[in-house]
């Protein structure tokens, strides 16, 4: 698979989430769970990183990565539904553009467990977002299930731009982790 044809399968992907923007259609809540992470540019752009990250790892940390932002999110999630708040959550999430972004901008290999302790925290704030922006009359469980699905998709998407695109590919990869990394810096700086 090319280039243009990953980029093409990238966007055919996303592009039905279009239809999900169009509120009142569903009280489960699982279309504006999943139009959520889609839509909102910090959270594509780090669930999109993450999925580049853990494509450019080693090992278990090439599924735990994923799966530890998945997880940690929804908890996040569920203390969002209960209404906890927490400080600084908007600066967590840009931050979080800006890390992620760097991470794959240098390709680097942490630590598992700082590797995994950074996505866990980072994740946490995302998931309080999502929880705090419930939907009046929305399921949480339909929710929570709609932007734990996107969020999955997200890391794919990216995991697989990395291990589809051929090997010469790699500045492309690292290039569009350090220009997520200056929209961090643009949304701290806003």
């Amino acid at each position: 698979m090319n280039l243009r044809q990953s980029l093409f399968a990238l966007a055919l992907f996303l592009s039905p989430a279009v239809a999900f923007a169009h509120a009142g259609h569903d009280h489960s809540g699982l279309l504006a769970g999943l139009a959520h992470p889609v839509f909102g540019l910090d959270h594509l752009l780090a669930m999109l990183a993450v999925g580049l990250w853990a494509a450019q790892q080693t090992g278990a940390a090439r599924w735990a990565l994923p799966l530890t932002f998945v997880v940690s999110m929804l908890l996040g999630g569920l203390f969002g539904f209960a209404g906890m708040q927490i400080p600084l959550m908007e600066t967590g999430i840009a931050g979080s553009v800006l890390a992620f972004g760097l991470l794959v901008a240098v390709a680097v290999r942490l630590p598992m467990s700082l590797s995994l302790g950074l996505t866990a925290l980072f994740a946490l704030t995302h998931g309080v977002a999502h929880g705090l922006e419930l939907p009046a009359l929305a399921s949480p469980w339909g929710y929570a299930g709609g932007f734990v699905i996107a969020t999955a998709a997200l890391h794919a998407s990216g995991y697989l731009m990395v291990r589809l695109l051929p090997q010469a590919a790699a500045p492309l990869v690292r290039l569009t982790g350090a220009a997520s990394a200056v929209t961090g810096v643009w949304l701290l700086a806003g």
